[in-house]
């Protein structure tokens, strides 16, 4: 029988729940609440039988199994709560929320209520990330003790400068909300979580654009193409900008290894680098799509050198690399059965953790700040798996 699957939130993420709904072949999307009549109509159409609702209290009160929370970030945790204390086993997408109090207050209430809650880390799930992962877990370069990345994000303007994004008051900034995919994957790669962070940035071009508008009932296809070039010559962005379009960021995590993060949202090109250097060797990645690669260097070079070894980054569909259909895949056999999963509550706490208090170095003197721990009690609950009831004993 399918996993009976209802959704919350169908604008800029609804291609989750499309990916979600799999009818006969192990779950299907049931039900849809979202605020925007235009984001309803097109719930109905995507899913003709689906029960579809306005009403948070009328959404709840259905026969589910599972929740997907695909809301904007600010709205988190007002739905996950609930629909957690109501008895369903949870997706939230990432960042998990955009406070550490909030990100808290989830993961409580899977803890109080049995619940269990799945985190939409997908870069996890990227091909590029898991051959990364694979070679460091086989020992490839010995013992993790960096990591540097470097984030181009070439379609910043239209992705995060024209709508809610760009306003603080709902994302914090874009080192919480864009950083927090990186930050986790450089926790998990290094196998350590942030402990001290500090940050410095700036809002150098999209500031000082005067092309504003209210975009609200816009979905960001109405506005999206590639010929939006230069930056500085962007049109319609957000009325409110008061988050960075540069910024990086230095973390020294709990087990010693040191990492940094920089993200720039007006570079041409728009791909992620990553550098992970060990006590025998080093990684990094070159493109992090389908057939880009991944070169190691394990013997001492006299200058720039080729790469010792090269892998080439495995061939998948859909997207994100296939990392939705994996994420998706998951999340449902997660609700059936529980047990271990790729993607960690912990660690998205985390992440929402290093993100937050670095925006707050960044914001203020660029000083080192220390990052607030998760009680023990809720690390063990999570670490073990959620030991919790199957939807179908609800």
């Amino acid at each position: 029988m399918d996993v009976k699957i209802g959704v919350v939130g169908f604008g800029l993420r609804g291609h989750l729940a499309l990916e979600a709904h799999r009818p006969g072949a192990g779950s299907a999307v049931v039900a849809v609440c979202d605020l925007s009549e235009r984001s309803r109509e097109e719930a109905l159409a995507a899913f003709p039988d689906a029960a579809v609702t306005a009403s948070l209290e009328e959404f709840l009160a259905l026969d589910l199994d599972a929740v997907m929370v695909l809301t904007p970030d600010d709205q988190h945790a007002a739905v996950a709560i609930p629909a957690l204390e109501a008895g369903f086993a949870v997706f939230c997408e990432k960042p998990l929320a955009i406070s550490i109090e909030d990100c808290d207050r989830i993961l409580e209430a899977a803890h109080r209520t049995g619940s269990r809650l799945y985190v939409g880390h997908n870069m996890r799930h990227m091909p590029v990330i898991a051959l990364m992962r694979s070679l460091i877990q086989e020992g490839r370069i010995g013992e993790v003790k960096a990591i540097w990345c470097r984030h181009f994000v070439g379609n910043g303007g239209d992705f995060y400068f024209k709508d809610w994004h760009a306003d603080r008051s709902k994302s914090v900034g874009l080192l919480l909300q864009k950083g927090a995919h990186d930050i986790d994957v450089i926790h998990w790669l290094a196998g350590g979580y942030s402990s001290r962070v500090q940050a410095i940035g700036s809002l150098s071009v999209y500031g000082d654009i005067d092309d504003r508008r209210d975009r609200s009932g816009e979905r960001m296809r109405d506005w999206f193409s590639l010929d939006n070039w230069p930056p500085t010559a962007a049109e319609g962005l957000n009325p409110v900008i008061d988050v960075e379009d540069i910024s990086q960021v230095n973390m020294v995590l709990d087990n010693g290894a040191l990492a940094s993060y920089q993200q720039c949202h007006f570079t041409p090109d728009y791909w992620r680098n990553y550098t992970v250097i060990g006590t025998e060797g080093r990684i990094e990645n070159f493109g992090d799509e389908s057939g880009a690669e991944v070169k190691l260097w394990n013997r001492r070079h006299q200058g720039a050198a080729p790469a010792d070894e090269t892998f080439v980054v495995p061939e998948a569909v859909g997207g994100h690399g296939g990392a939705d259909g994996l994420l998706i895949t998951e999340f449902v056999r997660f609700v059936r059965d529980g047990g271990a999963t790729e993607t960690s509550p912990v660690a998205a706490r985390n992440a929402v953790a290093a993100g937050v208090v670095a925006t707050e170095s960044l914001r203020g003197d660029g000083r080192t700040l220390p990052v607030p721990t998760l009680v023990p009690e809720l690390i063990d609950y999570f670490d073990q798996g959620q030991p919790a009831r199957s939807a179908a004993s609800r």
